[in-house]
């Protein structure tokens, strides 16, 4: 296979999608770490009874089972709505299906949010609204045991056989214990550039809004550790795989050689996954034979094989923005949000998608971040930080987020579905000048439990 090829393989799984008219649909995935209230281990049959009983209330079908016959994810035939377990069972998402209205999208949340709470009840556990599980500690941080998380941590604790001049993180296992709030937003094909460029852009003030992710007892610096986790494992080894886009994007074929530079890791023969040091996809395609290793009866051995045109869609990037093969742009910085809070950040992005051109033009022209010295991403590694930096004017900077929040309520009356009403939390983080991590700092040093924290985080 020649670079031509793969280059024409990248188009057709990435950018031929955006090109087919649809309309304003929005995904939304919620991802919640799992709490037990005794201070003790998840115990997972726990999880498992209540697989059992959400599938038996709303009617779904089991769609994953692990090896040992557990079902760790099951979709709605009439939605597509799925119930799953992300990573472990210590951390559940419930992702939905395509909608226009993000309060068709909440109002069946609060459904299986509530039928989930109540069974927990039972347990002393909890759902909540945290980037980081409070009681990690406490809890068995293992995968789900199936071939593909078997192999993503395989990967993720493989970080100590690599000598490179970038700095490793000692949590592998933190798809464990870590949680987001991620959308989905249909993308025009004349409007790639301007989305990949001005949500970048972005990023800092959306950590100024949501930061969520207190690793408690470690990293105190830090009021969103998530960067972290994924920009300090293997995950990062290729820079281009995660963060933002350090580069400005002027048309399609930018887009195309900023995927064609990313890296691949695993493929799948068979009933195998096969992983290998990261490898540039053109690099990886081309190739006659590639050097990888698989698990079997409970150790791993050597394999060769032949990259295929099949391979393309193991292509997985970890960007703030991805772009993906549904013609979407999938926005993953934010964490789990307080679950009161839970449509904010669907709800910002949906009205942004919407004013994208007055978005684009304040912060191409903005000041108060920009042109300071700072690129997008080391903006942003600064606000994921529990204060702010110095050159930074606070009156300045709140006063442009909310601006960008006006854009975003402008943008949702102008869809017509009320949604606006779910941009209220950022209005108050706003006026208070603070966001859920500062805000569960604060209450802490002043002497409230964590588990009242907790249980407040977890009100619908």
């Amino acid at each position: 296979m020649d670079k031509k090829t793969v280059i024409d393989l990248l188009y057709r799984r990435y950018i031929e999608p955006t090109r087919h008219w649809r309309q304003d649909y929005i995904g939304v995935e919620i991802e919640m770490p799992i709490v037990n209230l005794n201070k003790e281990a998840v115990d997972f049959d726990v999880i498992h009874r209540l697989t059992h009983k959400f599938i038996e209330r709303f009617g779904f079908k089991a769609a994953g089972i692990d090896d040992q016959g557990n079902i760790y994810s099951a979709q709605s035939p009439k939605n597509g709505d799925i119930l799953s377990y992300d990573c472990s069972y210590n951390n559940l998402e419930l992702s939905f299906g395509k909608e226009r209205s993000l309060a068709e999208i909440h109002s069946r949340f609060k459904s299986y949010y509530s039928f989930i709470q109540e069974y927990f009840r039972e347990y002393n556990y909890t759902l909540t609204g945290m980037g980081v599980n409070p009681y990690r500690k406490y809890n068995h941080n293992v995968p789900i045991e199936n071939g593909r998380y078997r192999m993503l941590f395989h990967h993720l604790a493989s970080y100590k056989n690599y000598e490179l001049p970038m700095y490793f993180h000692e949590y592998p296992d933190f798809g464990t214990f870590s949680s987001a709030s991620q959308v989905q937003l249909d993308v025009e094909y004349d409007k790639l550039p301007m989305t990949l460029n001005a949500f970048s852009k972005l990023e800092p003030i959306k950590a100024l809004l949501f930061n969520n992710s207190l690793l408690l007892g470690e990293h105190g610096e830090l009021s969103c550790v998530r960067d972290m986790f994924w920009e300090n494992s293997t995950h990062g080894i290729n820079p281009h795989n995660i963060g933002m886009y350090e580069c400005d994007i002027e048309n399609v074929d930018d887009i195309l050689s900023y995927i064609s530079s990313t890296s691949i890791y695993c493929v799948e023969r068979g009933d195998k996954y096969i992983n290998f040091e990261p490898i540039n996809i053109v690099e990886y395609m081309t190739s006659d034979t590639i050097e990888g290793e698989y698990y079997e009866n409970g150790g791993y051995k050597k394999i060769s094989f032949t990259p295929e045109a099949d391979d393309i869609k193991y292509l997985r990037t970890f960007k703030f923005e991805d772009l993906t093969f549904r013609g979407t742009v999938e926005f993953r910085s934010v964490c789990c949000q307080p679950i009161h809070d839970c449509m904010s950040s669907a709800a910002f992005h949906a009205g942004l998608m919407d004013k994208l051109d007055e978005l684009a033009y304040i912060l191409d022209n903005d000041t108060t971040l920009y042109h300071n010295g700072y690129n997008q991403s080391e903006l942003r590694k600064l606000f994921v930080r529990s204060e702010l930096p110095e050159f930074i004017n606070q009156d300045k900077v709140y006063a442009l987020a909310e601006k960008i929040v006006n854009i975003s309520r402008e943008g949702l009356k102008q869809r017509g579905l009320g949604e606006e009403r779910f941009l209220s939390p950022l209005y108050e983080r706003i006026e208070t000048r603070t966001n859920p991590a500062k805000s569960m700092t604060a209450r802490l040093k002043n002497g409230e439990s964590l588990e009242s924290v907790v249980k407040s985080f977890a009100e619908l």
